[in-house]
C-alpha cells in the first residue's frame, strides 16, 4: 500500500490553480533546498514539449517514483495528450481511482483490510482516514476535487489485459498485418519490423533464436518478408501452413529443403500449432486487435490514457507482447508528420530486462530506434526503473530529462551518472560529475533531482500530491471490477453485430444453382463455431468499386477502394445498396465451398441474371451519391485535415496542430516577459545594492510578500529556461532585503520607494501575463475547436465498379435458431 505522509515540510501557503494551470506546462511539485532541507514556494513546472526528447525516472522502492510518474501522466492527460502505458506490476490502474468528491465510501473498496487491522481500525475508519489525508494532501499543493474531475473528464482511461479477460482483452495474434507503405519503402525499418516479429513469436514458443544463425528465425523472417511485400496480412493460423509450404524456393544460395528439410519444418509448424491449440493460450486469440491509433484516441477523437497491464503474463509472454507493441508503435510513428510539439506519450514502468546493457532481447532494437527517432514525430518516451544498473546506458544517452530519486547502491549511482554524462555529451552541455554525485547522495523521500538538457541547470524538487489514490498494485479481480461495465458494453455491441434470428427451415445440403453469367464465391470463415452448431452458407451480393476524390484547394487527390456486401439471407432488400456494409478488411474469397456447410435457399431475385445488370448500374449510382468525402477545416489553424478522416480523427489531427501553434505562441510570450523580467531584475539589484552598502542586516517588511507573489507566478511560467537571463529567486531575496531596511535611514527610504515602484511594475507585469495566458488558453482550448465541413463528391469520370457477384457468407446456427456470423 502506497501512502503519503503529512509530516513533511509544507509551504507557508498553497498555490492557486491560476499559477500552475499554465499553457503546455506540467505541474510536478515545488523546488527543494537540499542544503537547508527545506521546501520553497517556487513551483516546478515542466514544459510538455521537453518530453519529446524523452524522460527516465529512476528511484529505489519508497523513493516516490510511482507517485511522480502517475503525476506526469495526470498532467499530460489534463493537457489533452494521449498516452499508452505498459504496466508490469499493476500500479498504473491507480489512475482510475479518482474521487472528485473525496468521500470515504469511494476509498473503501480499494483498501487493504490487513492495513486496518495493523492500525487497530475498522475498514470504515481507515476509509475516513484516507479520505481526510487525501483532501489535506491535495489542498497543501493547491489542488482539490475540481482538478480531479478535470483530469477524469480530459481523457478516456481503460485497462487492457492481453492474454487475459480480467481487463479488456487485447489480441496481437489474429494477424501479423502488412506494415504501411512508409515502412515497406524503408529497408532498415522493414528489417527491424520483420526481425522483431519473428523474434517475438519464437520467444513465445520457447525458442531462443539468433536472427543471424537460427534456421527457424531466418525461415519465418523470409516468409513474412515475401508476404508483406505483396501486401498480404499473415494470420497465425496461416503461418502454420506457410512454414510447411513456404512461398520461397531458396534461402540464400541453398534450396529450401537443403536449408531446412520438410520434416524439420513440420516439427516447427506443429510446435506453433500446439501453442495455439493449448486451452491456456485461448485468451490470446480473444479481444480487440492491437491498433495504436485506437489506443491513443476514441472514435470521437477524445484522447485516451491506455494502460496495458501485463503483470499476469509469464516472462516469455511479456517479452513477446512488448516486442510486438514496440514494433506497432514504430510503424504508427512513421505514418505521422514531423513536429516539435508533444503529440503522444509512451510510458513503460520497470523497463529493466527489456533494455539490458549486454544481451539483445527482441524488445531492445525497437526501443532503441524509438529513443533515437521518436522525438522528430512528437512521440515522448518515458521509462522508469528501480534498477538502473540493468539498463543500456549508451541507449539512454538519447534521453533528455532524468528524474532521479534515492538510489540503492553505488553501482546504481554510477550507471545513472554514466547515462547523464552521455546525455550531456549528446546535447553539448557541460557536466559536473562530482557535484551531481553529491546531490544524488542528499535526496530524500519524494525529493527528486531533475536534469533537463533544455534547462540552464538541474533542479531539485519535491513531488506534488497525486490526484489518483495510490492504493498499490491492483490484483486481477480489482482490474476486472474496474472494467466490468466497459467489457459488458463492448460484448453487447459485438453480440448485437454478430447475431440475428434465422429461419433455417429452407437450408439444404444441396448447393443452389446461380444464374448463368453470374459469378459466385465463398467467404472464408475467420471465427470458430460453437460445438453443436450447424454451419450454414447464406447468400449475399458483393461488389467492388474505386473512387477518386479531388479538391485542389484542400490539397486532396485521393483514390479509395471499396468492397461492399449486401446480406440477402432473409430476402433481397428493396433498396439493395443502401443495406450494404463494408466487407471485413481481412476478407478472403474462395472459389471452393467448405463441404461442412449446408446452404440457405437463394432468393428469386438472385436467380435472375438481368437483375445483376441493374445491380451494377445501381451500385455505381449509389457510390456517387453516398460516398462523397467530407473534409474538415479548422478556422483557427486555417487548414484542412487530410482527406478520408472522420470527425473524431479530424479533431485529433487539429488538436495536435493547435498544440503546435500554442507552443509557438507560448515561446513568444515567454521571451517577451523574460526580457521585461531581466530589465526589472537589473534595476531591483541596483536598489538592493544601495541598501546593502548602508545596512548589513534589515528586517522583513510587507513588500517582500508582494514581490514574492509576483516572482512565483512569473517563475512558474518562465521556468528554468531563462535562469541565465533572470533569476526569480534572487529577485525575491532582493525584494525582502528592501523591506527589512525600510525603517533605517533616509537614503534607504528613498531606495525603498524606488523598489516599491518596481514592485508595482512587477504586479502589473504579472497581471498582463495572466491576461495573455487567459487569451491563449481560450484560443487554443480543444473544447472550443470549431470545424467547417466541405463535401466532395467522387469524380464521375474516374468511378469504376466490378460486376456484382453472389457471395456465400459463413454462419453458425444454434438449436434455438440464433445465427452468429463467422466473419
Amino acid at each position: 500500500m502506497y501512502s503519503y505522509s503529512l509530516d513533511i515540510t509544507l509551504p507557508m501557503s498553497s498555490p492557486s490553480a491560476d499559477v500552475f494551470e499554465k499553457l503546455a506546462s506540467f505541474y510536478l511539485g515545488r523546488h527543494y533546498d537540499l542544503a537547508n532541507d527545506k521546501l520553497s514556494d517556487d513551483l516546478l513546472m515542466y514544459d510538455a514539449k521537453d518530453l519529446c526528447t524523452h524522460a527516465m525516472c529512476v528511484g529505489m522502492t519508497g523513493s516516490g517514483k510511482t507517485g511522480l510518474c502517475l503525476s506526469l501522466l495526470e498532467e499530460a492527460a489534463i493537457d489533452g495528450i494521449p498516452a499508452i502505458c505498459v504496466d508490469p506490476k499493476g500500479d498504473l490502474g491507480n489512475l482510475l481511482l479518482t474521487f472528485p468528491e473525496l468521500k470515504p465510501a469511494e476509498f473503501k473498496p480499494w483498501l487493504d483490510s490487513g492495513e486496518a487491522t495493523r492500525k487497530a481500525m475498522t475498514l470504515d475508519q481507515l476509509a475516513t482516514d484516507k479520505a481526510t489525508t487525501w483532501r489535506k494532501g491535495l489542498a497543501s499543493w493547491g489542488q482539490d476535487g475540481d482538478r480531479i474531475a478535470k483530469f477524469r473528464d480530459s481523457v478516456d482511461i481503460a485497462i487492457y489485459t492481453p492474454g487475459s479477460n480480467a481487463g479488456i482483452p487485447l489480441t496481437v495474434l489474429k494477424s501479423f498485418d502488412a506494415p504501411p507503405a512508409e515502412l515497406l519503402n524503408d529497408s532498415d525499418a522493414m528489417r527491424e519490423r520483420i526481425t522483431g516479429a519473428a523474434s517475438g513469436l519464437l520467444t513465445l514458443m520457447g525458442i531462443n533464436a539468433d536472427p543471424l544463425l537460427s534456421r527457424e528465425h531466418i525461415l519465418i523472417s523470409s516468409i513474412l518478408d515475401v508476404c508483406w511485400r505483396e501486401g498480404k496480412n499473415v494470420k497465425i493460423g496461416d503461418l502454420i501452413g506457410l512454414i510447411q509450404s513456404p512461398p520461397i524456393q531458396r534461402v540464400g544460395v541453398l534450396d529450401l529443403d537443403s536449408f531446412m528439410p520438410s520434416s524439420d519444418r513440420a516439427k516447427l509448424a506443429m510446435q506453433l500449432n500446439n501453442l495455439l491449440a493449448s486451452p491456456a493460450f485461448s485468451t490470446w486469440l480473444e479481444g480487440e486487435p492491437l491498433s495504436i491509433s485506437k489506443l491513443l484516441y476514441t472514435d470521437e477523437g477524445k484522447p485516451r490514457l491506455t494502460i496495458l497491464s501485463i503483470a499476469h503474463l509469464s516472462d516469455s509472454e511479456r517479452m513477446f507482447f512488448v516486442t510486438i507493441l514496440l514494433n506497432e508503435l514504430l510503424a504508427w510513428m512513421r505514418t505521422q508528420s514531423g513536429t516539435s510539439s508533444l503529440r503522444a506519450m509512451f510510458y513503460m514502468d520497470e523497463v529493466a530486462g527489456y533494455f539490458p546493457p549486454v544481451s539483445n532481447p527482441p524488445s531492445k532494437p525497437p526501443m532503441l530506434t524509438l529513443l533515437k527517432q521518436a522525438r522528430a514525430f512528437g512521440l515522448g518516451i518515458t521509462l522508469a526503473t528501480q534498477n538502473p544498473v540493468d539498463l543500456d546506458y549508451k541507449g539512454l544517452s538519447n534521453i533528455g530529462t532524468w528524474f532521479l530519486g534515492r538510489l540503492q547502491t553505488e553501482r546504481d549511482k554510477a550507471r545513472v551518472l554514466e547515462g547523464l554524462e552521455g546525455s550531456a555529451a549528446q546535447s553539448g552541455q557541460p557536466f559536473d560529475r562530482a557535484a551531481m554525485e553529491q546531490k544524488l547522495a542528499a535526496l530524500g523521500n519524494r525529493v527528486f533531482l531533475m536534469n533537463n538538457v533544455h534547462d540552464d541547470a538541474p533542479s531539485t524538487f519535491q513531488t506534488r500530491w497525486a490526484l489518483s489514490f495510490l492504493a498499490g498494485p491492483l490484483a486481477r479481480d480489482q482490474i476486472s471490477r474496474l472494467m466490468d461495465d466497459r467489457k459488458k458494453k463492448l460484448q453487447d455491441k459485438r453480440e448485437e453485430a454478430k447475431t440475428e434470428s434465422l429461419d433455417d427451415t429452407s437450408s439444404t445440403p444441396t448447393r443452389p444453382v446461380v444464374p448463368s453469367g453470374v459469378k459466385e464465391k465463398f467467404l472464408v470463415a475467420t471465427e470458430s463455431a460453437l460445438d453443436g452448431s450447424r454451419l450454414v452458407y447464406r447468400p449475399s451480393v458483393y461488389a467492388e468499386g474505386t473512387l477518386h476524390h479531388v479538391r485542389a484547394s484542400a490539397d486532396l487527390d485521393s483514390w479509395q477502394d471499396l468492397k461492399l456486401i449486401v446480406r440477402c439471407g432473409s430476402g433481397v432488400p428493396d433498396e439493395l445498396w443502401q443495406a450494404s456494409e463494408p466487407a471485413p478488411e481481412d476478407a478472403e474469397l474462395s472459389d471452393q465451398a467448405n463441404e461442412e456447410y449446408v446452404f440457405s435457399d437463394l432468393p428469386n431475385e438472385l436467380r435472375n441474371a438481368k437483375k445483376f445488370k441493374s445491380y451494377e448500374k445501381q451500385f455505381k449510382d449509389f457510390l456517387y451519391r453516398h460516398y462523397a468525402m467530407t473534409l474538415y477545416k479548422s478556422p483557427l489553424i486555417g487548414s484542412y485535415a487530410p482527406g478520408g478522416l472522420d470527425e473524431g480523427q479530424a479533431r485529433a489531427f487539429f488538436q495536435q496542430a493547435a498544440r503546435e501553434e500554442r507552443d509557438l505562441e507560448t515561446e513568444k510570450l515567454r521571451d517577451k516577459f523574460a526580457g521585461k523580467m531581466k530589465a526589472l531584475d537589473k534595476r531591483l539589484k541596483a536598489a538592493n545594492d544601495r541598501i546593502a552598502v548602508e545596512e548589513e542586516q534589515y528586517s522583513q517588511a510587507k513588500l517582500s510578500t508582494v514581490l514574492s507573489f509576483g516572482a512565483s507566478i512569473l517563475g512558474a511560467f518562465l521556468g528554468n529556461k531563462v535562469a541565465s537571463r533572470t533569476n526569480v529567486s534572487k529577485m525575491s531575496t532582493a525584494a525582502r532585503g528592501v523591506g527589512r531596511a525600510a525603517q533605517q535611514r533616509a537614503d534607504v527610504a528613498r531606495a525603498e520607494e524606488t523598489a516599491r515602484e518596481l514592485a508595482l511594475e512587477m504586479t502589473e507585469l504579472d497581471k498582463e501575463l495572466q491576461e495573455e495566458i487567459a487569451v491563449l488558453s481560450e484560443k487554443y482550448d480543444v473544447k472550443n475547436l470549431q470545424l467547417d465541413t466541405t463535401v466532395v463528391a467522387p469524380r464521375k469520370s474516374d468511378l469504376k465498379v466490378t460486376d456484382p457477384i453472389i457471395l456465400w457468407t459463413p454462419w453458425s446456427v444454434d438449436s434455438t435458431g440464433i445465427a452468429t456470423k463467422l466473419f
